[in-house]
């Protein structure tokens, strides 16, 4: 999924760039606006989490081998709009760090994984818990349905820039197939992950998890009735 330099034009990956950059931008903005005070600090750790874990790849088929987005978990769990933003910082890190994705490709795997992948997820995320019944098993296999979800939707924004801007020979269709296929295999070791972790963390502080705020009780405050001009 991570995009070298020089596998998409100039032109397309400076579009892509520019996007990227103003869907950062105000994601800070919107994020600054609406995360509390639980939330801040849980934004480093799945930051750190979801870094650890895209360094440990699974085998998919032929050969190839996939490894976690997280655009959905980070979403699930500290809001769409920090989701973005822990996403990618994870993937300037990589890039900087690790030669993980290329510094003229950044804005590409910006772009599909934490623009595309992150929120097209997460509005799946939120259709699919509307049709659910509002529980936590419900909740799980909705983070589980969006991960998988997302990483389809990440792989076709590829597909697209290929399309656009493409420097291989590989035909539209190949890619398109080729894509498709591995990301399909892929896209359930997302779910599972995402699963597994939301399900741990829903289990112990649910007050925590931003996609979970339905399931917490309504704080009612009951004024002391009086009797006989003293509280009860």
């Amino acid at each position: 999924m991570h995009i070298p330099d020089g596998f998409i034009n100039a032109g397309v990956s400076a579009a892509a760039g520019a996007a990227s950059a103003a869907g950062v931008g105000v994601s800070l903005v919107k994020a600054k606006a609406t995360m509390d005070e639980k939330q801040a600090p849980l934004a480093g750790l799945v930051a750190a989490y979801v870094f650890a874990v895209q360094m440990l790849n699974f085998p998919v088929a032929a050969g190839t081998s996939g490894h976690l987005l997280g655009g959905v978990l980070a979403a699930v769990l500290v809001g769409p709009w920090a989701g973005c933003i822990v996403i990618a910082l994870v993937l300037m890190v990589q890039a900087l760090m690790f030669s993980d994705g290329g510094m003229s490709a950044l804005g590409l795997n910006v772009l599909n994984m934490a623009i595309i992948g992150t929120w097209g997820g997460y509005l799946v995320f939120l259709v699919i818990r509307w049709i659910l019944p509002r529980n936590r098993p419900s909740l799980v296999a909705a983070a589980s349905l969006a991960a998988f979800t997302s990483v389809i939707l990440a792989a076709m924004g590829f597909v697209v820039e290929y399309a656009l801007g493409g420097a291989g020979d590989a035909p539209i269709g190949t890619v398109l197939a080729a894509m498709g296929g591995v990301h399909l295999l892929i896209g359930v070791g997302e779910a599972v992950i995402t699963g597994l972790t939301i399900s741990a963390v829903v289990a112990v502080r649910p007050d925590v998890v931003y996609g979970a705020k339905d399931l917490m009780p309504a704080l009612e405050i009951h004024s002391p009735s009086v009797k006989g001009g003293e509280p009860s």
